[in-house]
């Protein structure tokens, strides 16, 4: 099981001073706070992508690139990364190359996001978003997989013996999860080629995304990856702790009512009827392992500790309250709970060993003088034995 946090990017005003801190002021916020996250000992920190006011993140790679220089342990993955207005081709470069650089301490996840204006920013049609991401998912699984792609599609210019460079560290992809909150056709599709499915779990009732997870699961051991328990689940929430659960309520009220969403509601009665976890540790620990109680065993749960304006102090106190006295008793009443055979989430490691054992690891070496890139035979210097299958079965 994996716990750890993440962040929408937002840049808010405090409602206790009433100041808005700058971009660059987050920015530098959110590294500190993947850092100490790495140096608590929280598994995962992950990073939005927008594209317009009142958030700051429009490069995640970029951003998680300059995190993964200054951490050691801490896997890192987005939340989510645009598969509908960003070009595949550039989605597997840029993220094998912070795969790379990670040294393999990452993954990432893939949605359509909530910002309706995007899709003309970046000449795309709203209308067709559910196509763009199933199309554009497709692409990039193979772009993943196969040295020499030919592609013909409806949203891009197609492709005609095409290597997209860097290939994965050790000819391995990062680990997908597809992110949705609504659309049984993404969950669908993670369940197709295997991947993980993420179910965001704030902003609506206790329960309500348990349907499309359920879902997902029943086609995953459709598709033959194995049972239906054994699908690779995460969920999100969002936290306030403090020692004395009258303190955490007091301290987080005027904080939640910043929140941007049109929430009006009294914060008492939000926490009861949603996945929101505000008061004591025992109180957060309780609440998450209600999850458990409605999803079943899973694989990830992260936690927003930084929305609505709170100040960086009381964010990083967040993390310490997580790692020292949350989390450790999650992860014992997880592993206690655990069905037997039940998955660990992947990671770069277990793909590795999954896919070569202890035999070579294949590191793939460019042959000279190929600049074209349109000649159908490999770029690489492997032997036809070493090199991925043209056409893999998902």
């Amino acid at each position: 099981m994996q716990f750890g946090i993440f962040s929408v990017s937002d840049v808010s005003r405090d409602p206790t001073t009433g100041r808005t801190p700058s971009e660059g002021e987050r920015i530098d916020a959110v590294v500190e706070m993947a850092a100490h996250a790495d140096q608590a000992g929280l598994d995962v920190f992950a990073v939005g992508e927008h594209h317009n006011p009142p958030f700051f993140d429009s490069s995640p790679t970029t951003l998680l690139s300059f995190i993964a220089a200054r951490t050691q342990r801490i896997i890192l993955s987005t939340s989510v990364t645009l598969v509908t207005t960003n070009d595949p081709v550039k989605i597997a470069e840029d993220y094998a190359m912070l795969q790379h650089l990670a040294k393999g301490r990452m993954d990432l996840m893939l949605g359509r996001g909530n910002t309706v204006p995007v899709y003309p920013w970046f000449g795309k049609d709203i209308r067709k978003g559910v196509h763009l991401a199933l199309e554009n998912y497709n692409l990039l699984h193979r772009l993943w997989r196969e040295d020499v792609v030919d592609w013909n599609g409806d949203f891009r210019t197609p492709l005609q013996g095409f290597t997209s460079i860097p290939r994965p560290l050790d000819d391995v992809p990062p680990f997908v999860w597809h992110g949705s909150i609504r659309t049984p056709e993404i969950a669908e599709q993670a369940a197709y080629y295997g991947n993980g499915f993420f179910a965001n779990n704030i902003l609506a009732p206790n329960g309500n995304f348990k349907p499309l997870v359920d879902f997902y699961r029943k086609r995953y051991e459709h598709y033959g990856h194995g049972r239906a328990q054994d699908a690779i689940v995460g969920l999100g929430g969002h936290s306030y702790i403090a020692k004395r659960s009258q303190d955490a309520y007091t301290a987080y009220r005027p904080y939640f009512e910043n929140n941007p969403h049109g929430i009006r509601i009294p914060l008492e009665d939000w926490t009861q009827a949603t996945p929101t976890s505000v008061g004591s540790p025992q109180e957060v620990i309780d609440k998450t392992l209600t999850f458990h109680d409605l999803f079943g065993d899973y694989q990830r749960q992260l936690w927003v500790v930084d929305g609505y304006g709170l100040p960086q102090a009381e964010v990083l106190k967040q993390i310490d309250l997580l790692a020292e006295e949350v989390v450790p008793v999650l992860r014992k009443e997880f592993d206690s709970r655990r069905a037997a055979g039940v998955p660990d989430a992947p990671t770069h490691a277990s793909l590795v060993q999954a896919k070569y054992g202890d035999g070579p690891v294949r590191h793939p070496r460019p042959n000279p003088n190929r600049g074209d890139n349109t000649t159908g035979a490999s770029p690489y210097q492997d032997t036809d034995a070493e090199t991925t299958a043209i056409h893999p079965t998902p």
